[in-house]
């Protein structure tokens, strides 16, 4: 098994092999097909997307002997040289502007840019990381983007298009890079999985989607981990889930039956099993908040599984599904807010712990509040006549009827 990491290994050679990008990819393969290719290009997006693997594509389709052509023959000597493992090619240049993005940089780039490629159609220069040349650097190339020779291509790749200045980007054309939808990566995942023959459990991948954020380095790198680190059964669940820092689906379980249930011995017992095993309070309120936007959404569309809305193994759609059942609309949606808050208020808490004891609080009484969402969560749980006797039969907090509660004839 080759060493190289993942992201290398099935590193695209052709368009049609780059995923979630089809906006960008179909303009350019009908440019090259219509031999309207222009002489300085600008691809910009988040990190992982596919802007470098793009340009070195382009470069790749641009020299092909069979070219401009939107697929490379791979044949040829310039493909086999541009191609994934390949040696490179004299006349394709990658420069990185991290560290060479000053003017002294950008007048010998100019100064070699005038001489003839040495054996390809086109000499093509990949600036990646263009946001760091600097002003002046840009200044001093202004001249040769704006009226370069016939043999002369550029590409700038950067992830923030607006620190290119106004003069280079006006002569460019600009294609935007998008992340990649999670249904799109995941199926990709999937791919990659099979190819490298190591079983995988249902919910693993989405959990490397979630990890990964829509970057498709981002997300090889991750899986490239859990596959390095599977076992005689391959990647699973627990080991995903531990390994990427999540939270045990257990204990998410447990705290969102003690809120439904108004259980608070239960709600505070989860956050001492959190603490003491040594998760990440912050972690557990994201992990938390997800959790119940599955709820809120399974609550609101039922059958949000089958319309792909919601992406978790059978067992926990299950539970989940049973969970949403047990929720009164408005009572999960402030249940919801109130997490979103919290882990707001926990960036630079100096304890994670008593800020997580509040968030819990807070769910669990919605007595001690005034405000609407408050009333309307007390409504839900009315209607909805659950009993919110804690354990030993005592009232959980702020369920304790006022005195005349039980006054009168309806008594």
């Amino acid at each position: 098994m080759s060493s190289l990491a993942l992201y290398r290994r099935y590193r695209p050679e052709s368009f049609a092999e780059v995923i979630g990008q089809e906006h960008v990819t179909d303009p350019l393969q009908q440019a090259l097909r219509n031999n309207r290719v222009n002489h300085a290009y600008l691809f910009s997006g988040p990190r992982g997307c596919g802007k470098t693997t793009s340009a070195r594509i382009l470069a790749r389709c641009l020299n092909c002997e069979q070219g401009p052509t939107p697929t490379p023959c791979g044949e040829c000597q310039s493909c086999r040289d541009l191609a994934r493992n390949g040696p490179g090619s004299i006349d394709v240049i990658e420069i990185d502007a991290a560290s060479h993005g000053g003017v002294d940089d950008a007048r010998e780039l100019r100064e070699k840019a005038f001489f003839g490629p040495a054996s390809s159609r086109y000499k093509i220069y990949i600036i990646d990381e263009a946001h760091m040349v600097t002003s002046a650097g840009f200044n001093a190339l202004l001249k040769v983007v704006e009226e370069p020779p016939e043999h002369l291509k550029f590409i700038f790749a950067t992830t923030e298009p607006e620190k290119v200045i106004g003069t280079i980007r006006s002569r460019t054309h600009h294609y935007p890079f998008r992340l990649v939808p999670p249904g799109t990566l995941r199926d990709y995942l999937a791919e990659v999985c099979q190819k490298e023959d190591i079983p995988v459990e249902d919910g693993v991948l989405p959990l490397v989607v979630r990890a990964g954020g829509g970057s498709v380095r981002d997300s090889m790198s991750v899986m490239d981990q859990l596959l390095a680190g599977a076992g005689e059964q391959g990647v699973t669940y627990t080991m995903a889930t531990s390994l990427l820092g999540y939270t045990e689906g257990s204990l998410l379980d447990s705290v969102v039956e003690a809120f439904a249930t108004g259980d608070g011995a239960a709600a505070f017992e989860v956050v001492d099993r959190v603490i003491e095993g040594g998760n990440d309070p912050r972690r557990f309120v994201a992990d938390l908040l997800e959790r119940l936007r599955d709820l809120v959404i399974l609550a609101a569309v039922p059958d949000a599984v089958d319309k792909g809305l919601i992406d978790a193994p059978v067992d926990v759609l299950e539970r989940m599904q049973a969970q949403a059942g047990v929720f009164g609309a408005a009572e999960l949606s402030r249940a919801a807010d109130l997490v979103n808050e919290g882990l707001t208020e926990m960036r630079g808490a100096t304890s994670p712990r008593l800020q997580l004891e509040l968030i819990c609080a807070r769910v669990l009484l919605p007595a001690a509040y005034g405000d609407e969402r408050s009333l309307m969560a007390r409504l839900d749980r009315i209607e909805r006549g659950v009993n919110f006797s804690a354990g030993g039969g005592a009232p959980a907090m702020g369920y304790a009827p006022v005195p005349d509660a039980h006054a009168g004839p309806a008594a």
